[in-house]
């Protein structure tokens, strides 16, 4: 090696590179992209939030229980049938394949592209709904003519509503934050349009349930936006008086109605095997016959012709009779667990447009799911609404997987606390 006038050899140092997004540089002196892989899979991999780890884990526990129960509850009419007595379950299990991976993908999606696809997902959602007025698609079932039926395979549309509605009232009042003291900011266009969704679902399809749910999703979402009390009671009072509205005049929702209100002594009851009451009576006796410990999986009586709705209204029923009051306390556990990490994204947020969202989500998810066991319970009329996760019907189950997956994309933006610092051990101290 050349030497300078000084006869020393020059210090030769290797190039550093400060930036840390800088390629990799193999043996034979070529860049490589070992770096930017490793960085990709690091944002893959890197941790969670607590919130997220409990909405996950929760909606997955509950969907395999629902999968595991609607296939207790249906077996044995399939048998019966000369079907498969996995006909019904493996077509609720292809909604949980399909929605699973899409909760997770939307765990992925950023806060603003919830707040572009708001209209248009409300829009196309509305659309879909309005399928169900147009001859050889719409399909009555009970009076209710909220489903539709195309090539074999059957939807409810009003599920999809639910999520649109909970992410278009967040972003109008998250666009409105300055100005819901005025009431006009308040209720235009919330209100009008608000009541039109509604109003397709309870008046034009006679689903009332579904209507019920989608306007707790509509006075939640006013509750988390933080408008004055005052202008909050004026849409509770029109929801109270369209609910009482769209019950008196129906015959058939007020003999619901009534019948919930009759005593189990009574001969009406007993004596008549498909009375008003007769699906609310098994279902209490359902709970009654599983006790504390229940009489075990896939050994249900009720299930054998006596309860209609078992598979999909009155799950909890079976649920409660298979596995008792055990099984029954763990799904409630579950359900709260759920609402604790909701609740702690709505608290913990410093985003508007996520607590008001999410607290549409949790109203309608727990919500529905309190109202489904009421009804089974007998605290409250026969609704028509499912229990979330559990009861059967594919499009239900794919809307609150989806929703969920909403949850944990806001899940993911929540603020962690700093990490605490190493501890620097004290130099050792010289002895002399």
């Amino acid at each position: 090696m050349a030497t300078t006038t000084t006869g020393r050899r020059p210090l030769t140092t290797a190039p550093t590179n400060t930036r840390e997004d800088a390629p990799a540089v193999d043996a034979s002196g070529e860049t490589g992209t070992g770096f930017a892989a490793r960085v990709s899979l690091g944002r893959v991999f890197a941790p969670v939030p607590s919130e997220f780890l409990l909405i996950a884990s929760t909606a997955l526990i509950l969907t395999g229980f629902g999968l595991m129960m609607v296939l207790s509850a249906t077996m044995a009419t399939s048998v019966a049938a000369g079907d498969s007595p996995f006909e019904v379950v493996m077509k609720q299990a292809a909604f949980a394949i399909i929605g699973i991976p899409l909760m997770f993908l939307c765990s992925r999606m950023p806060v603003r592209f919830w707040k572009k696809i708001a209209w248009p997902a409300l829009i196309l959602a509305t659309l879909f709904q309005l399928l169900v007025f147009i001859p050889g698609l719409g399909v009555t079932n009970d009076g209710n003519q909220n489903w539709i039926q195309i090539a074999g395979f059957q939807a409810q549309p009003s599920e999809f509503l639910k999520l649109s509605l909970a992410l278009w009232l967040g972003y109008v009042l998250y666009r409105k934050q300055s100005l819901l003291r005025s009431w006009k900011h308040v209720f235009i266009p919330v209100v009008p349009v608000g009541g039109l969704v509604i109003g397709l679902v309870a008046v034009g399809s006679h689903d009332l349930g579904t209507g019920l749910i989608l306007m707790a999703i509509l006075l939640g979402c006013l509750f988390f936006s933080g408008v004055r009390l005052r202008m909050f009671l004026v849409p509770l009072l029109l929801v109270i008086f369209a609910a009482v509205y769209f019950a008196v005049t129906s015959p058939n929702r007020m003999a619901r109605i009534m019948s919930s209100l009759v005593n189990f002594d009574s001969t009406a009851c007993y004596n008549a095997a498909v009375g008003d009451c007769y699906q609310a009576v098994h279902g209490v006796w359902a709970l009654a016959n599983g006790g504390l410990f229940g009489l075990g999986l896939g050994n249900s009586r009720e299930k054998y012709g006596w309860l209609p709705a078992k598979s999909n209204d009155y799950i909890f029923a079976i649920l409660g009779e298979e596995l008792g009051l055990i099984g029954c306390a763990v799904v409630l556990v579950l359900f709260t667990l759920f609402a604790v990490g909701a609740f702690h994204i709505i608290r913990k947020t410093h985003d508007p447009f996520i607590r008001i969202v999410s607290g549409g989500i949790i109203v309608w998810i727990v919500g529905q799911a309190i109202v489904n066991m009421g009804v089974v319970l007998r605290l409250f009329p026969v609704l028509g609404v499912p229990l979330p996760f559990l009861s059967q019907g594919g499009t239900s189950l794919l809307s609150v997987l989806l929703a969920c997956g909403v949850l944990l994309s806001f899940a993911r933006t929540l603020p962690q606390p700093p990490a605490a610092a190493p501890a620097v051990a004290a130099p050792a101290r010289r002895v002399r």
